[in-house]
């Protein structure tokens, strides 16, 4: 292949899926108990096991975007090399890391004026940005050009369907998404925010699902009423340390897809969803409301 595909860490690919696709994952740092840590897909500055236990325990955690000298050190070593680049990571409606990324870019397209330096916008988040690089993955695996591959992204990216739901409250309350009175209240009352992702890739809050046994449920009517294809469309479960929860729901979709992968929320995400967090992404058409049943 005479050019190489590269996303972010916040992507949530573990190591088995980003081999199988051949794509190259730009590790992002988060910093926990005073101490930086680098988010791989092998994960093997710190397993999620070990994080999502420290955040269960009060562990306050940050983030940071990845900056110009590491964009511009990682692709400078591809394109030294001979290769071209296409570059699709973490969506500007959820952080700045694109835009720094294009400050590195436009340097190294001025010293390497004959390679090509392809970088777009994913507008996705967390595990449907692994999504979408994991479909792309199969088109670059097969041989697609730059070209088609690049083609491929901006035709598909406002496809990816993003449903949440968040079942650590207090940690977004850290975060400033709701307030504490909110937190308690919703911690109360067992209610739960569904969220989803704009065509920028913000995200959304959509609707508030009350009680445990509505989650798998409501995840699952989103996927009916939007998915392009429920027969023999692939689709990702992603959770945040709630394997059992992402079980339940990989079994409520059976026969309903025809591929369906699991993935972890890893620390880059996690730090801000928390832990329980479940969600399903598939094809389909982004419709920002919820599905009701007739």
């Amino acid at each position: 292949m005479d050019y190489v595909f590269i996303t972010d860490a916040s992507c949530d690919l573990n190591e088995k899926q980003v081999s199988e696709i051949g794509i190259q994952v730009i590790p992002m740092e988060f910093q926990m108990e005073g101490k930086s840590f680098l988010h791989y897909p092998d994960r093997h500055m710190m397993s999620l096991e070990e994080f999502y236990s420290k955040l269960k325990n009060g562990a306050d955690v940050k983030t940071t975007q990845i900056n110009y000298n590491t964009f511009y050190n990682y692709f400078e070593d591809y394109l030294k090399a001979g290769k071209d680049i296409l570059y699709t990571g973490i969506s500007t409606g959820l952080s700045g890391t694109y835009n720094t990324c294009l400050i590195a870019v436009n340097e190294l397209r001025e010293k390497y004026p004959d390679r090509k330096i392809v970088i777009i916008d994913s507008f996705c988040d967390s595990a449907g940005l692994g999504f979408l690089v994991y479909l792309a993955g199969q088109k670059y695996m097969s041989g697609a050009s730059i070209e088609e591959l690049s083609t491929f992204i901006e035709d598909t990216r406002l496809k990816v369907c993003h449903w949440f739901i968040v079942d650590d409250l207090e940690q977004l309350k850290r975060g400033g998404r709701i307030s504490a009175v909110a937190a308690t209240f919703g911690k109360a009352l067992q209610i739960k925010p569904l969220l989803s992702v704009d065509n920028i890739g913000r995200l959304v809050n959509v609707a508030k699902i009350r009680g445990k046994s509505n989650v798998i449920n409501s995840l699952v009517e989103q996927y009916l009423r939007d998915a392009e294809d429920t027969k023999k469309g692939t689709v990702f479960i992603a959770h945040a340390d709630n394997e059992q929860g992402a079980l339940e729901l990989q079994k409520a979709i059976k026969g309903k897809c025809s591929e369906c992968q699991i993935c972890e929320i890893g620390p880059v995400i996690g730090a801000h969803v928390g832990f329980g967090m479940l969600a399903i992404l598939f094809l389909g058409k982004r419709d920002l409301t919820l599905a009701v049943k007739k």
